[in-house]
């Protein structure tokens, strides 16, 4: 069992104000020098940057994020492709993933699945005060977010599906992050979603205190909509779009529809998917589609429980009292996950 944990982070103030605070801390962390080793060969045969394309369509939907990737840059004294690179989220090539989501009327209940050597460890609350909505949730490339809430009680979570046929556009991580920050309500980030450009092929799953689930399947070519309550890692209606081999994703799906049932409440909804008998769970973390944490958000409430690793019972997180002022004095969130390597905010030894 590897020892694994995620710091919390939480920032009030503005964009620019918001990527200089995590510059400086970038500067003592071995996220970016393990970041680089994962994914430099990447960068440089698949990843030419375009900075006027990609400021443009920041332009066009997130002009504060650009900001805040402005202060990173300065603080890390970079040049702007390599900031973009590093933290831009637009049309770098995103490795496979699994995911698994379970809804309630008022709850939203996510595995996120991937190889510890990808994820950085970072849970974030932020309120801006330039502009945009306070959010709750893990950061996946610094900038974006794996999945959150946000002050109007919107929940969002991702899973992949493709990542073939791409296009030119933002990955999920930041798609997430400019849902969280602009959009109130799912009709708005439904309408959002139709209109971003994406590299990728994936299911945006959403919910609000309205208590409907709505699951966007997105891709490069096509976007289109559907109600559901649970969601892996294939497409319901844009079939063209899947992968060849969808067996283990259908398998996830299916236990969770055999058991969703007896999930009248979030707890045993959380239990679903972060106990490792259920058939939910998984160990796949060589294949990059292990369980790195469990999330459940409560759009009513402005609830979030976390868990890093499996059978657990997840941190609080009291977002309401938050928004009001109160300073959070949990520093870490920690766990275990049976796996060969950790997360990359850890020093290699």
């Amino acid at each position: 069992m590897i020892d694994v944990f995620s710091d919390i982070m939480q920032f009030r103030g503005s964009h620019y104000d918001l990527g200089k605070m995590q510059g400086e801390i970038l500067k003592n962390s071995p996220i970016l020098a393990n970041r680089q080793k994962l994914i430099g060969h990447l960068k440089k045969y698949k990843y030419i940057v375009d900075v006027n394309e990609i400021k443009e369509v920041f332009q066009n939907f997130s002009p504060k994020i650009w900001e805040e990737i402005e202060g990173i840059r300065e603080a890390l004294q970079m040049g702007i492709e390599e900031a973009l690179q590093e933290f831009g989220g637009y049309y770098l090539e995103y490795g496979r993933s699994g995911c698994s989501i379970l809804t309630g009327t008022d709850y939203f209940v996510r595995n996120y699945d991937n190889a510890p050597e990808t994820y950085e460890g970072r849970f974030f609350l932020y309120q801006p005060t330039d502009g945009g909505l306070a959010t709750i949730g893990p950061t996946m490339q610094i900038t974006g977010r794996t999945d959150g809430m946000n002050e109007a009680g919107l929940v969002m979570g991702y899973n992949f599906v493709n990542r073939k046929n791409a296009g030119s556009g933002f990955v999920c991580n930041m798609i997430g992050r400019i849902i969280l920050e602009t959009c109130r309500n799912v009709e708005e980030a439904i309408d959002l979603l139709k209109e971003i450009p994406h590299r990728h092929s994936f299911n945006y799953v959403l919910l609000d205190n309205s208590g409907e689930t709505f699951v966007v399947e997105a891709s490069p070519k096509r976007v289109d909509v559907r109600k559901g309550n649970y969601c892996t890692n294939h497409f319901h209606l844009l079939n063209e779009e899947n992968r060849y081999q969808m067996t283990e994703s259908e398998a996830r799906e299916a236990a969770i529809a055999r058991q969703m049932a007896t999930a009248d409440e979030a707890y045993e909804a959380f239990r679903i998917l972060n106990d490792s008998s259920k058939g939910v769970f998984s160990k796949k973390y060589g294949a990059y589609s292990g369980t790195l944490h469990t999330a459940c958000y409560l759009p009513n409430e402005l609830q979030v429980w976390f868990s890093l690793g499996e059978n657990l019972r997840p941190v609080i997180f009291d977002f309401q009292k938050w928004l009001n002022g109160q300073k959070l004095y949990v520093k870490k969130v920690k766990g275990k996950l049976d796996a060969k390597s950790g997360f990359i905010n850890r020093v290699e030894e």
